[in-house]
């Protein structure tokens, strides 16, 4: 991991692509604007984890196989 300083108004620039800039520091609380590409998908740490325990929860529900290849047809013929 590679741990920086920055003040307010300074910035971190990452693969030519990211600008993560410092916005404000008050209270212990730091505010940091990202500048990328719109293609970018950006998350909250925490957010990323809710995501990611919900496509595996998404996949773990699948137990019938076959329940679900009846579905696939059924879709297709529309």
């Amino acid at each position: 991991m590679l741990i920086l300083s920055r003040k307010v108004g300074e910035a971190v620039v990452l693969d030519e692509k990211i600008t993560v800039r410092v916005i404000d520091i008050s209270k212990g609380v730091v505010r940091i604007g990202f500048d990328a590409p719109n293609d970018m998908l950006i998350l909250r740490e925490e957010l990323e984890e809710e995501v990611k325990q919900a496509n595996i929860g998404a996949t773990s529900k699948v137990e019938d196989v076959t329940a679900l290849k009846d579905f696939s047809k059924k879709l297709k013929k529309k």
